[in-house]
């Protein structure tokens, strides 16, 4: 029962990554098929930021492909630019799932995982409620995993040298 759940959520983050094309009337011409092509991704790349953000973060959840992944942490970094999308990180409680990624068997995905917390942390306004969202168990034993790691880059090593520094003055 769990492998079908787990695969029906991987499912459903990839629908929401690649977009539902609506089945049309058969006899469309080429004109109706290209527009619903054009529809393709909807919700990944909606206008809309918090349709964008939850996608992004169902997406982050879900998929285990590496290439949506890739392109969900650059739209989460394109978003958490926004004092917008930095709130939207903070109500949508977004820390454990960008901790699920802060693995070192991952590196490209590690690197952007920590782009995305090491964003948070830039501005004043959100930085307080974000250290407190890390301010726990679970962060600070994913940090000690990846800190005894002797495959870690220096520039990861480094970008999270920058999160726990600021951690460390928490107020």
């Amino acid at each position: 029962q769990h492998a079908t759940m787990t695969s029906t959520m991987r499912r459903l983050g990839e629908n929401i990554f690649k977009g539902i094309v609506s089945k049309g009337n058969p006899q469309s011409s080429s004109e109706q098929s290209t527009e619903s092509k054009s529809k393709l991704a909807a919700f990944f790349k909606s206008s809309c930021m918090p349709l964008r953000f939850l996608s992004t973060l169902i997406v982050l959840k879900t998929v285990t492909q590496v290439d949506y992944l890739a392109q969900a942490f650059d739209s989460l970094r394109i978003d958490l630019k926004t004092d917008e999308g930095k709130a939207l990180f903070l109500e949508y409680q977004c820390v454990p799932v960008i901790l699920s990624h802060l693995k070192v068997s991952s590196r490209g995905l590690l690197s952007s995982a920590l782009d995305g917390l090491l964003q948070m942390t830039m501005e004043p306004g959100s930085l307080q409620p974000f250290l407190e969202a890390c301010s726990n168990e679970s962060f600070f034993h994913t940090c000690s995993v990846l800190l005894r790691s002797s495959k870690l880059d220096i520039q990861i090593l480094e970008k999270l040298c920058v999160i726990l520094q600021k951690l460390s003055r928490i107020k």
